[in-house]
């Protein structure tokens, strides 16, 4: 072999071990479940109704840092998600509980008592949301900063809060309750007492509010009792999400609209499953050691894991 023809192989088998690399990094997409006392993420390529690959478990009842007094308000999780470009897990649980915790270590960086939380959401200014269901000193909306454990900044009433979610690219929050969808503005951020105004409401097309998902910067996904709905943010329309409108019990939904792609979980067994569904591709994740209830994916920026088939 010439010197020129050994070089080009090299080059050659660079680029394929690049292309190969690529390839799978595009398609290790991570997935987070939750339920009971308990909080995964699975790879989902990797990951189906037989088998299941876990990157990182935790048990609530176990995290280090955390007071032990926090352990009887984080039995049942019901919201997790990444922040910090998947540096640190955000867990709020119906038992009463939310907490921030490094996924490195695992180890308890901020904790508070929040009666019925159902849904959490890291903010700017490393400030945290969380929406409280029906519950004694619960209905509501609290704002909280993850360098004060347990200290309620702001608050607002929200009857069933049940989703919370904000939006970079429109500088606002959105917030979910019973048969009401709302968007708030930040105010006096960068001081010690921050606060939220209500900038528009909406009723929704039908009570029961539970998920909320932004979907794109144009569109928010909504689940109901009954129904998932999609609200236009331009036009502040509701319409059907057809591709699973009429499904009942929807507890989770994420969808990446240039892919096609859905991930969702409905309750099976009273409000609960021990399955996540996927659409595109079709899949279904078996998980029977819990009671799951919420689904969420991991997002990185700049990244695309699903292309559309």
């Amino acid at each position: 072999m010439t010197k020129f023809k050994y070089v080009d192989l090299i080059i050659l088998v660079c680029f394929l071990f690049i292309t190969v690399s690529c390839n799978e990094s595009k398609g290790s997409q991570e997935i987070i479940v939750g339920g009971d006392d308990v909080v995964m993420i699975l790879d989902f390529n990797y990951s189906t109704d037989s088998i299941k690959k876990v990157n990182w478990y935790l048990k609530t009842s176990e995290i280090p840092g955390m007071p032990d007094s926090m352990i009887r308000y984080m039995k049942t999780v019901d919201d997790h998600k990444s922040v910090d470009n998947n540096a640190r897990i955000l867990i709020c649980s119906s038992s009463g509980g939310t907490v921030l915790v490094d996924r490195a270590t695992k180890r308890c960086l901020f904790y508070a008592i929040t009666p019925n939380a159902h849904s959490v959401e890291y903010l700017p200014g490393n400030r945290i949301a969380v929406a409280l269901s029906t519950a004694d000193k619960g209905n509501q909306l609290e704002i909280y900063d993850a360098d004060r454990s347990d200290t309620v900044l702001f608050k607002d009433s929200l009857y069933s809060g049940h989703g919370v979610t904000w939006m970079e690219e429109r500088n606002l929050l959105y917030t979910l309750g019973y048969d009401e969808l709302r968007a708030y503005s930040l105010v006096n951020w960068d001081s010690p007492n921050p606060g939220l105004q209500l900038e528009e409401s909406w009723t929704l097309p039908e009570t029961g509010g539970h998920d909320l998902y932004a979907s794109s910067e144009n569109q928010l996904l909504i689940s109901t009792s009954k129904k998932v709905w999609k609200f236009d943010l331009n036009n502040n329309t509701f319409g059907p999400f057809h591709p699973i409108a009429n499904e009942p019990d929807v507890k989770s939904v994420y969808y990446d609209e240039k892919a096609d792609h859905l991930i969702y979980t409905k309750g099976e067994i009273s409000w609960w499953t021990h399955h996540v569904y996927s659409v595109n591709p079709t899949k279904k994740i078996a998980i029977p050691e819990i009671d799951v209830y919420k689904v969420r994916v991991i997002k990185y920026k700049g990244i695309v894991f699903f292309e559309k088939e």
